[in-house]
C-alpha cells in the first residue's frame, strides 16, 4: 500500500500533469457476464494512475484489442476511465487489487485479495468461465473455484472443468510486454483462447 501511494505522489514524467488513482483497483465489465477475466496486479503506472484496471498500459492494450476481436469489447483501446469502453459478456478484474513493486505480488498479497474477487463472484451468477491470464491467475482461480485434485497444470489454452462449481479454467499467458514483446504470445494465441471461452459460455446456454 505504501508503495502504491508513493508511486501515486512521484509519477512518471510522461504522466506528471496527471492525478493518479492510487489506491485498490475494482473489477469492470458486464456484471451479466459469463465469463470472468482474471489477471496479475494493477500496473505502477497503468490502473494505479488511471484507476481502471488494465488500462493505460501496453497489457491492457493487448488484451482489449483481443478482446474486441472476439466481440467481448466494443473497442480495442484502453485508455482513461471516460474513453467509452464497454465490455459484454466479459468482466474483466486483477488478482492483486494494489500495484506492488516490479510487478511482483506475494502470494500472502494474493491471499489477502482474493476475498475481494470472492465477492464480485458471488454477484455473477452467469459466471461459466474464468480466462486466468498468467499462472499466477491460474493458481488464484484455483484458490476460488477449487480445490481441484490432481491440481490442473498451467499452460497457454489449458483447460480446467470444475463440475462443483459450473465453471472451465482457460489459461493463457500473460498479456505482459515480456511476453508479447519476444512472441511467446501472439495476437492468434490470445484470440483463440477467448473464442474459446466464448464458445464455453455459449454452451452453457442463458441462463
Amino acid at each position: 500500500m505504501e508503495w502504491r501511494e508513493r508511486v501515486a505522489r512521484e509519477k512518471r514524467a510522461a504522466f506528471r500533469d496527471e492525478e493518479y488513482w492510487g489506491r485498490p483497483v475494482p473489477g469492470f465489465g458486464d456484471p451479466r457476464a459469463r465469463v470472468y477475466v482474471l489477471g496479475l496486479a494493477p500496473a505502477a503506472h497503468g490502473a494505479n494512475r488511471t484507476g481502471r484496471v488494465f488500462t493505460g498500459d501496453r497489457s491492457g492494450d493487448w488484451l482489449f484489442a483481443s478482446m474486441h476481436r472476439t466481440g467481448f469489447a466494443n473497442q480495442p483501446t484502453s485508455t482513461h476511465i471516460g474513453d467509452g469502453l464497454e465490455l459484454t459478456d466479459a468482466w474483466v478484474t486483477a488478482t492483486v487489487r494494489c500495484a506492488p513493486p516490479a510487478n511482483k505480488p506475494l502470494p500472502s498479497e494474493r491471499d489477502n485479495c482474493l476475498p475481494f474477487a470472492q465477492e464480485e463472484i458471488a454477484l455473477m451468477p452467469r459466471l461459466r468461465v474464468v480466462v486466468c491470464l498468467g499462472g499466477f491467475g491460474w493458481d488464484a482461480a484455483l484458490r476460488l473455484f477449487g480445490p481441484v485434485k490432481p491440481k490442473p497444470r498451467f499452460g497457454h489454452g489449458a483447460e480446467a472443468v470444475i463440475p462443483a462449481r459450473g465453471v472451465t479454467l482457460l489459461g493463457t499467458y500473460h498479456p505482459s510486454q515480456q511476453n508479447t514483446f519476444t512472441g511467446r504470445l501472439t495476437e492468434p494465441m490470445m484470440d483463440a483462447v477467448f473464442a474459446r471461452a466464448r464458445e464455453l459460455a455459449a454452451a452453457t446456454g442463458s441462463s
